[in-house]
């Protein structure tokens, strides 16, 4: 065997393990709140991880993605002399400042390059991006807060095409602007842009149209989500009003279900276990579904209460921020007035609550200090992490016994100070990303790398 053939054979071997490390994309490599890595610590070491590095951000609730050595997060820095609106559900004030693209070093936190653009804000939360970066084959899509979609040389930080998807498709930015992380699937990038083309799917190298699908008064927030149903890929898109499943190559729908949450806060990723399919979201919208080969079964439906006299649902749990995970049949996850909840998946039956890994602290349920509440979940191996609101990192045993065994609390440490605020109280809403045995988080301020390394 020559040299040449040895060298591009060792790096064959390694590139699919380096790549198994990375977190690419919102929610990790398949987009499920699963961390493959073993190796990791099942307890803080006293004092807390160890801090790697920390590097300056601007603001934002952009989480950051790691792939090929590098990091990739989205920020915004405000211009001289600006500052957002004190309350912060205006959007008649247009504040002027810049969005950026900043990839830096992994090991080191050393910016490497940085794509910047000036982006008036004229939104609800005007901190920064909402968008994490999905990086895949050499490629960063990135898309902003007032609908500025961008492909950049993960490299270089050249930039290879760029849309802006209001002027693009006469759409008019969501209260809370643009929120559905980019999704490659095969040679198409898909975004949710809104006006006469709720769903988009571009040439991931050109930006070129490929197909655009479905209407809707009311874009929301959730990203395009890739499920499987029969044996075949469909493309769940949850809008203000209803999710749909269309064919991720065509946009041809398959199905549609009415799910209309409060104010169109459509947010979570609709998450699959087996052939169920599950949604919810604020004001008691939700529902499961059988998926079959055609119209599927539903199993449980709620629809949200509209008014002042809202009652909590007898069933079911209906995030805000954070995308749920299933394990079991069961549903863990966030629900609204800021408890993490157990559910049954099958029925909605309610097994347990506490508020402690979202607040830090147990509370009654009909407590109404952590309304939207937030705790980020990623699954590894028999454990969860819980990335808190409070900036606290939980390491914790989740099943669908009744307390205190259903939640089963194994260490917690403080990683970063919340810098938002909402209802009166200091929060950070932005998703980590676990890779390479390290924990990389954000708040406004500073990106932080914290190893997780087993001793």
């Amino acid at each position: 065997m020559t040299r040449a053939c040895f060298l591009v054979l060792f790096a064959l071997v390694l590139v699919p393990a380096a790549r198994a490390d990375d977190w690419p994309q919102w929610m990790g490599p398949n987009r499920d709140g699963v961390w493959a890595e073993t190796g990791v610590l099942d307890k803080f070491p006293k004092g807390g991880p160890k801090l790697l590095w920390t590097a300056p951000v601007g603001g934002g609730y952009s989480g950051p993605a790691v792939a090929g050595g590098q990091v990739y997060v989205l920020d915004r820095v405000l211009a001289k002399g600006a500052k957002n609106p004190d309350d912060p559900f205006d959007t008649k004030m247009k504040v002027p400042g810049t969005e950026r693209v900043l990839c830096l070093d992994a090991r080191t936190g050393q910016e490497v390059w940085k794509h910047e653009y000036p982006c008036p804000y004229q939104v609800s939360y005007a901190a920064g991006p909402r968008c994490t970066p999905t990086v895949h084959a050499g490629k960063v899509y990135a898309l902003g807060t007032m609908g500025d979609l961008y492909c950049l040389d993960a490299a270089t930080g050249k930039e290879l095409w760029h849309k802006n998807l209001p002027k693009e498709y006469k759409a008019k930015v969501p209260q809370w602007g643009y929120c559905g992380h980019p999704l490659v699937y095969k040679n198409l990038v898909i975004v949710t842009a809104g006006g006469d083309a709720v769903a988009v799917a571009l040439d991931k190298d050109t930006g070129a149209e490929k197909w655009r699908a479905l209407t809707s008064p009311d874009l929301g927030y959730c990203p395009p989500t890739l499920v499987r149903a029969n044996g075949t890929d469909q493309l769940a898109i949850w809008h203000g009003h209803a999710l749909h499943a269309l064919d991720p190559l065509t946009g041809k729908e398959h199905w549609k279900v009415p799910l209309e949450p409060l104010y169109a806060m459509s947010i979570m990723a609709p998450r699959q276990h087996g052939d169920r399919l599950f949604a919810a979201g604020i004001g008691g919208a939700g529902v499961v579904l059988k998926l079959t080969a055609d119209k599927p079964e539903v199993l449980w439906h709620e629809t949200a209460d509209k008014g002042s006299d809202r009652k909590p649902k007898p069933r079911g749990l209906y995030p805000v921020n954070m995308t749920p995970l299933i394990e079991g049949g069961v549903v863990y996850g966030v629900d609204q007035p800021g408890m993490l909840r157990a559910v049954e998946l099958d029925t909605g039956k309610k097994l347990w609550f506490t508020h402690k890994p979202v607040i830090g602290r147990e509370e009654d349920e009909d407590y109404k200090g952590a309304g939207s509440g937030t705790a980020f979940l990623v699954k590894n191996g028999p454990r969860y992490f819980l990335f808190a609101e409070t900036g606290e990192l939980v390491i914790a045993e989740l099943s669908p016994e009744p307390l205190p065994k259903g939640y089963k609390e194994l260490g917690r440490a403080k990683l970063l100070a919340p810098t938002g605020t909402a209802f009166g109280r200091k929060v950070l809403w932005s998703h980590p990303a676990f890779a390479h045995k390290c924990v990389f988080a954000r708040n406004d301020t500073e990106l932080r790398c914290y190893s997780l390394a087993a001793e």
